[in-house]
């Protein structure tokens, strides 16, 4: 065995390639959905574009889609970028802000009522 070989890290394949950087402005309430491309050619597709597709059906957020498939929003956004490049997901345009550039007070509302809910126990003890 060579030097080089022996000191070679080991590390398993990404779905990102090790890249941490998309190009695309992908928030983490930016909703993306399938495209029809998508959907027809889901058979031929890379495993983690598989699960992506049959996630989005119905548009989900990039959080969502991280949440859902336990990775992180890094990689998510990588992966979520190389599939909009590739024509298979349709990126939405977030309209969360007004004229100032400020985000809407009514989503920020929203988001604190959704993270409170989060805190509250879906049970009660007896």
């Amino acid at each position: 065995m060579t030097w080089a070989r022996r000191t070679r890290p080991a590390c398993a394949p990404t779905p990102t390639g090790g890249r941490t950087r998309t190009d695309l402005q992908l928030e983490i309430e930016t909703l993306i959905s399938n495209t029809a491309r998508a959907e027809e050619t889901i058979n031929t597709l890379r495993i983690e574009h598989q699960s992506v597709v049959r996630l989005c059906y119905h548009s989900k957020s990039v959080a969502e889609v991280g949440a859902l498939l336990s990775l992180p929003l890094g990689v998510v956004r990588v992966l979520l970028g190389d599939m909009a490049i590739l024509g298979l997901i349709e990126v939405h345009t977030n309209t969360f802000h007004d004229q100032d550039d400020r985000p809407d007070m009514a989503l920020l509302e929203r988001v604190l009522a959704g993270l409170t809910n989060l805190r509250k126990p879906s049970w009660s003890p007896q």
